[in-house]
């Protein structure tokens, strides 16, 4: 089976995996796929790939023999797939994708629109149906649940920070003060539910049993104001552009907060430290237009 995967998907991977080994995983696709159909215990043909697809994972937009469609989601090993599978099967449909069935390391999930998500609205708009569909995420986590916490996924990151500070003392400033901020945050979290983890418009896609379901969830277990903080900075290019964006932006934290009961200075609070140790991983992997925009963003914070 021969398709090729998006190019975006290739150089994220091996941003993550290193190009050797997201090289060696790329290879064996064609042969992942026919597995995991095989798994799904019916006939299934593949329409295509969706594109430009995500950073972490090959969606194939695949079809059921009475011409049902479907998704069929393949991700490294790396990625964490059995995670998302649990979030999923957990949230059963509300507010995110129903998944299907498990097969093999792949996951088969009910059919949304790739090419419609919330970032096609306007701003406004886009704001209000991302805050009504988070929302339904935020749910008790499952008994026994294998998630992490968000201590543990921001402690992990914390390291890689201070080593872009080291290489570039103009970052020790806005470094110190979103560690300082997650410091502060992590000593008493106000509440444990299970989060997207990675939460944003492009991952509310446009549904037929719903208006918007959300995908590719990174999920973790904490509170609602780390979810919300990523969605703050969405459309940051946009912001960056705008003679009001500091302002526009400050403006964002208010009405997320308030729109949906969270502290405001928490979510201001993650919102800074998501931002920074996102503008310095990108930094640091050679994506520095992206990196500079997300500090310059941090910034106005």
């Amino acid at each position: 089976m021969g398709f090729e995967p998006p190019q975006r998907l290739v150089r994220a991977l091996g941003e993550s995996y290193g190009d050797t080994a997201a090289a060696q995983w790329l290879a064996r696709l064609p042969a992942l796929t026919e597995q995991a159909l095989a798994a799904a215990g019916r006939e299934m043909t593949v329409d295509r790939v969706a594109a430009p697809g995500g950073r972490s994972s090959l969606v194939l937009l695949v079809r059921d023999a009475d011409g049902t469609p479907a998704a069929l989601k393949l991700a490294p090993a790396g990625a964490d797939p059995e995670l998302e599978r649990a979030a999923l099967a957990h949230w059963n449909g509300w507010g995110a994708v129903k998944p299907i069935a498990a097969v093999g390391d792949a996951l088969l999930l009910e059919r949304l629109h790739p090419e419609v998500s919330l970032r096609s609205l306007p701003e406004a708009k886009a704001l209000l149906e991302a805050a009504g569909t988070v929302r339904r995420l935020w749910v008790e986590p499952p008994a026994g649940h294998a998630f992490e916490t968000v201590a543990v996924r921001t402690g992990l990151r914390t390291e890689a920070m201070r080593a872009s500070a080291a290489d570039d003392p103009a970052l020790e400033p806005l470094v110190s003060a979103a560690l300082a901020a997650r410091a502060e945050l992590v000593t008493h979290s106000p509440e444990a539910l299970l989060l997207h983890g990675n939460f944003r418009q492009s991952k509310v896609l446009s549904g037929e049993r719903a208006p918007w379901l959300t995908v590719g969830p990174e999920p973790v277990v904490g509170e609602r104001a780390y979810d919300l903080a990523r969605l703050v900075r969405d459309r940051v290019e946009d912001l960056i552009a705008s003679p009001g964006g500091a302002m526009t932006a400050r403006r964002r934290v208010k009405k997320l907060a308030d729109a949906l009961d969270v502290d405001r200075e928490r979510l201001h609070g993650w919102t800074l430290f998501r931002a920074v140790e996102s503008g310095t991983r990108a930094l640091a992997a050679g994506r520095r237009q992206e990196g500079e925009v997300t500090l310059e963003f941090a910034g106005w914070l």
